[in-house]
C-alpha cells in the first residue's frame, strides 16, 4: 500500500509495480536458487486517515509492506506519525509486522550555502533517527540517482526480504554519512576558545594516566614544577574549559576536544 499526497507519485508507482509485474528476490534455497515473489500495489492512499480506515475495515488484506511519504500537506514528519501508529497498532493477520519505507525529496538537491546545506544535514539526520525509532525500515529518495524508479523500491523491498533489518539507497546513504561526520567532527571537536599549551597537554595526559599533582610534578623534570605549580595550571585547564576543577572533568573534556587520546594513555597500575 502507499500514502502519498501527492497523485501522480501514487499513481507512477502503482502504474509501474503492477504494470511491469515486478519482482522481488526473497531469499537463496539451500542449492542457492534465488526465489522471487510478484508485488501487487493493493491500494493508495492520499493521507493517514484514509490509510487507517482500510486497515480497519479488512485486517485480511493488510500489506506485507507500506511505502509512506515522509512529507505530508506541509508537515515535514506526518510519515513518521502514521509509522509509529502503524507500529503500534497493526500487524498482519498472521501476526507479523508491517515492514514500512519511508520515501522522501528531503535528501536532493543539496544547498549551495554551506551554512544552510550543514543545517538540512543535520536536520535530515536527527529525522531519519526518530523514523528508525519509530519503526521505520527503509529509506528512498524520490531523486535518487539517474532519476525516480521503482527499482529504488524494488531494491529496497528484496533487501528487507533477504533479512537485512534496515535498507538506505545512495543519497540518503550520503547524507547520513554528512550527518555523522557533522555531528562528531564539528560538534563534538568545536575549537577552544583559548590555545593549550604542550606542558598542560602533558598535565592532562598524567593526570589521565592516574598521576597525582605531585607525581606530575616529578616526571614533569623539563619545566621543572612544583606540586603546587601543578594545582595552579591545573585550575587554569579547568577555567579555561569552563567546567568545575575537578580531574575526572578535565579529563573527559580533553579527549572530548581531541587533546589527548585514549590510545595513548598507559595507565598506572597500583600494588
Amino acid at each position: 500500500m502507499i500514502v502519498d499526497d501527492e497523485p501522480i507519485i501514487r499513481k507512477a508507482i502503482k502504474y509501474e509495480i503492477n504494470g511491469s509485474h515486478a519482482m522481488v528476490d526473497c531469499r537463496v534455497d539451500d542449492d542457492g536458487r534465488v526465489e522471487q515473489r510478484e508485488l501487487e500495489v493493493l491500494d493508495t492512499f492520499a493521507d493517514g486517515p484514509q490509510l487507517f480506515a482500510a486497515l480497519n475495515s479488512s485486517p485480511a488484506n493488510r500489506p506485507d509492506y507500506l511505502l509512506v511519504d515522509m512529507e505530508f500537506q506541509g508537515e515535514p514528519t506526518g510519515g513518521i506519525v502514521i509509522t509509529d501508529r502503524v507500529r503500534r497498532q497493526f500487524k498482519k493477520m498472521d501476526g507479523s509486522d508491517i515492514k514500512i519505507i519511508i520515501l522522501s525529496g528531503r535528501f536532493d538537491n543539496p544547498l549551495q550555502n554551506e551554512t544552510d546545506r550543514l543545517a538540512r544535514i543535520k536536520d535530515i539526520g536527527s529525522v531519519v533517527f526518530e523514523a528508525l525509532a519509530k519503526g521505520a525500515n527503509a529509506f528512498v529518495s524520490k531523486n535518487a540517482v539517474g532519476g525516480f524508479s521503482i527499482e529504488n523500491i524494488v531494491r529496497a523491498i528484496s533487501c528487507i526480504e533477504r533479512g537485512e533489518k534496515y535498507y538506505f539507497n545512495y543519497p540518503v546513504m550520503l547524507t547520513l554519512m554528512e550527518a555523522a561526520e557533522l555531528y562528531f567532527e564539528r560538534e563534538r571537536h568545536e575549537a577552544l576558545d583559548e590555545s593549550i599549551s604542550d606542558e598542560e597537554r602533558e598535565i592532562l595526559l598524567h593526570e589521565a594516566e592516574g598521576c597525582t599533582a605531585q607525581e606530575i610534578a616529578q616526571r614533569l623534570t623539563r619545566w621543572s614544577e612544583t606540586e603546587k605549580a601543578i594545582q595552579e595550571k591545573q585550575k587554569e585547564l579547568s577555567r579555561k574549559f569552563g567546567i568545575v576543577n575537578k580531574s575526572g572533568a578535565r579529563i573527559a573534556k580533553a579527549i572530548h576536544y581531541g587533546l589527548i587520546t585514549p590510545d595513548e594513555i598507559n595507565y598506572l597500575k597500583r600494588p
